[in-house]
């Protein structure tokens, strides 16, 4: 009989080919519409693009900014991903401090991103901006996601544990983290690239300097729109870079857990892992 792993493993190659067809099929698509259009300064094509993004790459000022924004954004998710953990722990113990968590979460889900960019502007340095809104942006999901978690855990193990007086710290990693961490992983997925996006907006507002959002808002500013796509696919990749790490680190800890050999961070058939 075939192993479920070996038929997934099977399948991986044709599901990397769709996608590569698929972008190349898009990036035709924004080609010919560049040359219809025949209006650079509304839309160049990617060919453009890929030239301007050799120019920018091999630069120390392009790495620095990446890393400057990279820290900003990496930073507020990691601090709303445990202060998610926290509170949502802390709702599930105590009916009282969900009641109290309650309304301060929904309040910062339904605040626009823009409301809170200007008010952080008026109490903080512009320089903290993309970390503090990637942390209010990510933690409403963080939290609501954990919080799911825990409350959908599996009474019936629970209760074993209760009956054979298992320590608190064996039951935490034998029941509630395997039980929560899928709800967990669902919210990285959706609030990595939410503090990116929130992140970018930050910096394009606040202008911090030495950031991608204020080169960004500097291309707009020149009517550079190559260096406005560059920037927008790099924002793209890091984006996509950082969901793809988060994802095989929490694979990592979940296989560890298990008992499961560790998955390689480069697939054997030659795709990241």
């Amino acid at each position: 009989m075939t192993d479920a792993s070996e038929v997934v493993g099977a399948r991986a190659p044709v599901r990397r080919g769709r996608f590569l067809v698929a972008v190349a099929c898009w990036l035709v698509v924004w080609q010919v519409g560049a040359v219809a259009l025949g209006q650079p300064i509304l839309l160049v094509g990617p060919w453009d693009v890929a030239v301007r993004l050799v120019e920018l790459v091999p630069t120390g000022t392009f790495w620095a900014t990446v890393a400057r924004t990279l820290a900003g954004v990496v930073l507020g998710f990691t601090a709303a991903a445990v202060a998610g953990v926290l509170l949502a722990a802390s709702s599930a113990a105590s009916s009282w401090a969900d009641a109290m968590l309650a309304p301060l979460i929904s309040t910062i889900r339904a605040t626009p991103v823009v409301a809170f960019i200007i008010l952080l502007l008026l109490w903080t340095d512009s320089s903290r901006l993309a970390a503090v809104v990637a942390f209010l942006m990510a933690l409403p999901i963080m939290y609501t996601n954990v919080l799911e978690g825990i409350r959908n855990r599996d009474r019936r193990l629970l209760e074993m544990t209760r009956v054979f007086a298992v320590p608190w710290p064996r039951r935490v990693l034998a029941v509630d983290v395997p039980g929560v961490l899928p709800y967990f992983v669902a919210g990285c997925r959706t609030g990595v690239g939410l503090a990116w996006k929130s992140g970018i907006a930050a910096e394009v507002i606040g202008l911090p300097a030495g950031t991608i959002g204020e080169q960004m808002y500097q291309a707009k500013l020149f009517l550079a729109t190559a260096d406005l796509f560059a920037w927008t696919v790099v924002v793209v990749v890091l984006a996509a870079l950082t969901e793809r790490v988060v994802l095989v680190l929490l694979e990592r800890a979940r296989r560890r857990l298990a008992g499961e050999p560790a998955p390689p961070l480069i697939d054997p058939a030659g795709g990241a892992r």
